[in-house]
């Protein structure tokens, strides 16, 4: 019994379509890992080229500001977050360049909402925080108390 085992194993087999399969889907892993390197690199040097002192940026961490100055030779960049308070991080940490807004954008962003354009349950009439409260009150959701 034995015999026949260790003859089958010996014998040479004819070609394997398992081990060609197994070999195309390792050569298709590496090709996908090296596409998805490639792409991050250049990604990664096209915020390198948008960063200059004066663009607006936000970092890995979730905060705003305005870039100083960068210092290449040791990958770090000076932000201000608001006039006067500055922080300098490492460039790796900045995710993104955010767009100067044109003037069309912010004429549209500091329009006032029509009454129709509203968010849901808010009405936009003008009314003063003391109208405000007193309306509240008068509907029992003023929490101030």
């Amino acid at each position: 019994m034995t015999s026949t085992i260790l003859a089958q194993a010996a014998a040479p087999s004819g070609f394997d379509p398992m081990t060609l399969i197994l070999i195309l889907a390792f050569a298709f892993l590496i090709f996908m890992m090296f596409r998805g390197r490639k792409k991050a690199q250049k990604q990664q040097q096209q915020l390198r080229s948008q960063l200059e002192p004066g663009s607006e940026v936000m970092t890995n961490f979730g905060l705003f500001g305005t870039v100083l100055s960068i210092n290449a030779d040791d990958n770090k960049v000076t932000l201000e977050l608001s006039p006067g308070t500055t922080a300098t991080v490492h460039s790796q940490a900045i995710a993104k360049v955010v767009p100067v807004a044109t003037a069309e954008t912010a004429e549209q962003a500091d329009a006032p909402l029509m009454e129709d354009e509203a968010p849901a349950g808010q009405s936009n009439h003008g009314e003063t925080p003391e109208e405000t409260l007193r309306r509240l009150d008068s509907e029992g959701k003023n929490q101030n108390d």
